[in-house]
C-alpha cells in the first residue's frame, strides 16, 4: 500500500476519489449523456484551452510567483499569428503556405517570448512584486492588442490552421493532442531537467538558493518566458477553435486557472506540485461544467460548485496539518522502543 501511495501520490489519489463520487453523483441525474461519445468529444475539444493556461499558471505558481498575464499574453501571440497569416498574398499555396503558417506561428512564440522576457525581467532583475509585475503587463498588453485592432476580431484563417483547433488525429481531437504532448514535455522538463530542479528549489526557498550560487534573476528569466511560450499555444488553439482571434477570448479563465492548480496539489507557495495532479483536476473541473450544462444549469452555478469544492479540498488540507502534530505526540508514547538483540530490555 505505501509502495502504491508513492507511485501515484496522495493528492491523485484523493482526484481519483473525487472523480468516482462525481462520476456516481452525476449518473442518475444526466444518465448516459454525460460519457456518450458526443459529450466526451465536447469535453475533448473544450478542456485543452484552460488546460494550458493552467499549465502556464502553474510553472509560474511552482516558481514562487504568479502570472496574472497570461491572458492577455495568449491574446495578443493570437493576434500576433493572426496579423501574419492575414498577410498572406491571395492564390498561396503548396510550401510557401506552409512557409507562411510557419512564419506566424514563430511570430507567436516570439511576441510571447518578449512578452515573458519583461516578466521576468521586472521581477527578476528588478524585484518588483510577482502580482504587481504580471498585472502591470496584463493591462500593458491587453491595452496594446486592443488598441492595435481597435477591440474588433480578425477571422478567416486558411484550413491547415483551423485543423489545429478542429481536426482529429485517430479519432483523437487535435487540441487533446496538443494539450498532452505540452504536458507530457513539461513534466519531463520539469522533472527530469536542471530547469525543473531550479523551480522547484525558488519556489521553496528562494534566498538559499541565491546563496547556493544560482543566479536566480536569470532563472526567473527564463521561467516567465517558459510561461508565456505556454499560454501562447493556448492562444493558437483558441484561434483555430473560433476562426478568430481577440483581446478578450478566455478573460474567465484566469482565476480558474488558479483553482485548477489548487485542486491539483501545486503549492500556491510554490516548490511542490506535479503534472499529473493539474490534469486530474482539470478533468475534474471539466466534468462538472459539463454535468451542468446537461441539466441546464447557470454557469454562476458552476462556478460555485467549482469553488465549493476548492474551499472543501483547502478545509481538510487545513485540518490534516493542524491534527499531525497532535496525532504524533500521542503516537509517541504508544510506540515501545525494542531493545537490541542478544540483550534483555531493563526492567523499570
Amino acid at each position: 500500500m505505501p509502495n502504491l501511495l508513492n507511485a501515484i501520490g496522495r493528492t491523485n489519489l484523493r482526484l481519483l476519489a473525487l472523480l468516482a463520487v462525481l462520476c456516481l453523483a452525476a449518473a442518475p441525474l444526466v444518465g448516459d449523456r454525460l460519457f456518450a461519445p458526443a459529450g466526451l468529444r465536447s469535453m475533448a475539444f473544450q478542456l485543452p484551452e484552460l488546460g494550458l493556461l493552467s499549465l502556464a499558471m502553474m510553472v509560474a505558481l511552482l516558481s514562487g510567483g504568479l502570472d496574472l498575464s497570461i491572458i492577455a499574453t495568449a491574446n495578443l501571440s493570437a493576434l500576433a499569428m493572426a496579423a501574419i497569416l492575414k498577410a498572406i498574398p491571395d492564390g498561396t499555396s503548396g510550401a510557401l503556405l506552409l512557409a507562411w503558417e510557419a512564419a506566424a506561428l514563430i511570430g507567436g512564440l516570439a511576441t510571447a517570448a518578449v512578452i515573458g522576457a519583461l516578466n521576468g525581467t521586472l521581477i527578476g532583475y528588478l524585484r518588483v512584486s510577482p502580482i504587481l509585475a504580471t498585472l502591470g503587463t496584463m493591462t500593458l498588453v491587453k491595452g496594446l492588442a486592443i488598441g492595435l485592432t481597435r477591440g474588433g476580431v480578425v477571422s478567416e484563417f486558411p484550413p491547415e490552421i483551423l485543423f489545429l483547433g478542429g481536426g482529429t488525429v485517430g479519432g483523437v481531437p487535435m487540441p487533446l493532442l496538443l494539450f498532452g504532448l505540452i504536458a507530457l514535455g513539461l513534466g519531463l522538463l520539469l522533472t527530469r531537467t536542471p530547469f525543473g530542479v531550479v523551480v522547484a528549489l525558488m519556489g521553496s526557498n528562494q534566498q538559499a538558493v541565491r546563496f547556493s550560487g544560482i543566479d536566480t534573476r536569470a532563472a526567473l528569466l527564463r521561467i516567465y518566458v517558459v510561461t508565456a511560450l505556454v499560454a501562447a499555444t493556448a492562444g493558437f488553439v483558441m484561434l483555430a477553435r473560433f476562426n478568430s482571434a481577440n483581446a478578450s477570448y478566455g478573460e474567465s479563465y484566469l482565476l480558474v486557472t488558479i483553482l485548477a492548480c489548487v485542486l491539483g496539489g501545486i503549492s500556491p507557495t510554490g516548490g511542490f506540485g506535479r503534472v499529473g495532479g493539474l490534469v486530474l483536476a482539470l478533468v475534474v473541473l471539466q466534468l462538472i461544467s459539463t454535468a451542468c450544462v446537461l441539466l441546464d444549469l447557470s454557469q454562476f452555478l458552476t462556478l460555485a460548485i467549482w469553488g465549493g469544492i476548492l474551499l472543501a479540498v483547502s478545509l481538510i488540507a487545513a485540518v490534516r496539518d493542524q491534527l499531525r502534530p497532535v496525532l504524533a505526540t500521542l503516537r509517541g508514547p504508544l510506540i515501545r522502543p525494542t531493545a537490541p538483540r542478544g540483550r534483555e530490555e531493563p526492567s523499570c
